[in-house]
């Protein structure tokens, strides 16, 4: 059954939280955030495809490769991104989105308006850089 959605619409407090329109909202804003995702990758391979690959100049051709490793880095991200993005509409799916994976917890509006791939609350995501930080250093 599809949702139907004001154009304007935006998560509210005062509506029960993970509420089907929430759901319906956050999978679009996801759904949109891949697909503009696609399309930069998209633009990248047109553009390394369409730049010329014989470069007589040392000073040119040391700017390309640096353009091309800068240009397959960002790829690289937005591969992994969207590998993000497509968990967090499982988690929709499933009826697990908006809920802290250590928690169970609700991690809020504004986190996800912020980062729709949330899975835990500021708080055990606070908790966890600090653990990962006296990992990496133990005199922390």
């Amino acid at each position: 059954m599809a949702i139907e959605l004001p154009a304007d619409y935006k998560p509210s407090p005062d509506e029960p939280y993970m509420n089907p329109r929430q759901l319906e909202y956050f999978r679009r804003k996801l759904l949109s955030w891949r697909q503009e995702l696609f399309n930069e990758a998209q633009a990248t391979i047109d553009a390394m495809r369409e730049a010329p690959h014989e470069v007589a100049d040392e000073a040119d051709r040391a700017n390309r490769e640096s353009d091309t490793s800068f240009e397959l880095r960002t790829r690289d991200r937005y591969r992994k991104l969207q590998t993000k993005i497509d968990e967090a509409l499982k988690r929709i799916e499933n009826g697990e989105y908006g809920y802290c994976e250590e928690t169970g917890e609700e991690i809020g509006l504004k986190r996800l308006e912020a980062r729709p791939i949330a899975t835990l609350t500021v708080e055990a995501q606070e908790r966890r850089e600090r653990q990962q930080a006296q990992v990496a250093d133990p005199h922390y």
